[in-house]
């Protein structure tokens, strides 16, 4: 069943895993490969649980492909191959990631929903690969993160590509709280690169009892914000210079709409309760501040650190290590760019794309979907998060702020403590025939969503 935004905030009980690492693509392919009509499978008969989801009525999931690694964002080229990537990043307990290289091929020959050829290529942990986030495809080549670098693969009629990849751009930041580098390209080349913020609030001492803000906040000059480079260069060097838009704590879903426009989520900063006692209740901390959908602007600030938006009052304050009140106090977040969409606190957005396919209703035309990661510090509540929501869009802007669930079960029960959750949504795409896939980086598991409903 569908839930409305209120019915969501009512009855939410699925928790959420983990740390909430801030991290998913925000694809967008080369124009060619994201409006051909691919022939990635004919709708194939719905497996008898939807692989373990719940979804929206005419709607069912198979399982695409499975136990892959920590599967991360994927893109699909225009004759319905997918290409993921996978991590080995901090968040993963040593032993969990396959010794095979990160990058994975996947080719429906069957046509029946499921991938049954799958080869994987590029850096592996033998060599002191860790994988990444990020992937794209442009002009023929396909872009991936790895470590601090993205590198281009190019792209014949092959399956996988033959030869070495080239570096688009190096010296990304990398350690602290948000290491990875999700992107997403335009028609024209221009490549738009997440660079999360290496701390929660920009702390003296990073997630520290009563610690002040660093004023002014440092980090914001290589961190915390959205850098762009030209995707038809090579041996580009990051550099504070690339910095497109600023106060974005970590923006892991980017992706454009039909018309162009850049949009990102944004992961809300942690630890209201926790380090500000007097400030903040432990049950506020849960439920402020809240995760973000952001229309993305040349010059843009979103108020990281110093502001959050509050969903009780619908609009961004001061934060406390900059002289916040537990959320009276204004200061200039009033001057800074507040969100289109808000979802509930600490779900961890970490996937955003726009459906602009065939095979779904009207209704989801333009819209977006969003996976949330998932929770891991909304105590004394159950956590929660773990799943795809769809946010309408009418004329290339959002119905207010209204949005429902469209995909959940990942979970696997409906109260799970955290590193309980069976799977955690974290990358989305939209493959050439119109279906919607979602990815898993806890065992790896890739979903194909169809629409076998009568309403168009």
């Amino acid at each position: 069943m569908q839930q409305s935004t209120t019915s969501i905030a009512r009855t939410l009980t699925v928790g959420a895993v983990l740390f909430a690492i801030a991290c998913a693509k925000g694809n967008k392919p080369a124009a060619a490969d994201s409006t051909a009509k691919g022939a990635v499978a004919s709708a194939a008969a719905c497996a008898g649980d939807n692989g373990g989801l719940t979804l929206p009525p005419g709607f069912c999931a198979t399982i695409f492909a499975d136990s892959l690694g920590h599967v991360r964002h994927l893109v699909f080229a225009a004759n319905g191959d997918a290409y993921a990537n996978t991590w080995s990043g901090k968040y993963f307990p040593d032993g969990s990631t396959p010794a095979a290289p990160f990058i994975v091929a996947l080719r429906d020959t069957k046509h029946d929903g499921h991938a049954d050829m799958i080869k994987r290529f590029g850096d592996s942990l033998a060599n002191g690969g860790a994988g990444g986030t990020g992937i794209a495809l442009y002009k023929g080549a396909l872009f991936v993160e790895t470590k601090d670098k993205i590198v281009k693969y190019a792209m014949d009629s092959s399956f996988v590509p033959a030869g070495a990849p080239s570096t688009v751009v190096s010296g990304l930041p990398l350690g602290g709280d948000h290491p990875m580098h999700p992107f997403a390209i335009d028609s024209t080349g221009q490549l738009f690169v997440d660079v999360g913020s290496r701390t929660n609030s920009c702390q003296v001492k990073n997630r520290t009892l009563k610690s002040p803000g660093i004023n002014p906040c440092t980090e914001l000059d290589t961190r915390g914000g959205v850098w762009s480079y030209d995707a038809n260069k090579t041996g580009q060097t990051f550099s504070p210079a690339g910095r497109y838009a600023t106060g974005i704590r970590n923006a892991v879903g980017i992706a454009f709409d039909a018309s162009g426009q850049l949009y990102s989520t944004q992961h809300g900063r942690d630890q209201l309760g926790d380090n500000w006692a007097g400030l903040y209740t432990l049950q506020q901390g849960a439920d402020l501040p809240a995760e973000e959908l952001l229309r993305i602007v040349k010059g843009g600030d979103y108020g990281w650190p110093k502001c959050y938006f509050d969903s009780t009052q619908k609009k961004l304050v001061l934060a406390p290590e900059y002289g916040g009140d537990g959320g009276k106090a204004i200061g200039d977040c009033d001057k800074k760019i507040e969100p289109v969409v808000y979802f509930p606190a600490h779900w961890a957005p970490n996937a955003l794309t726009f459906y602009n396919g065939s095979q779904f209703p009207a209704k989801y035309k333009g819209g977006a979907f969003v996976a949330f990661h998932g929770s891991w510090n909304r105590a004394p509540e159950p956590q929660e998060g773990y799943r795809v929501v769809f946010v309408p869009f009418a004329d290339g802007k959002p119905h207010g702020n209204d949005y429902e669930t469209f995909a959940n079960g990942f979970a696997g029960t409906p109260t799970p403590q955290p590193t309980t959750a069976k799977f955690r949504p974290t990358g989305l795409a939209v493959a050439p025939d119109g279906s919607l896939f979602i990815t898993d980086d806890v065992h790896g598991r890739i979903w194909r969503v169809t629409y076998k409903g009568d309403e168009k």
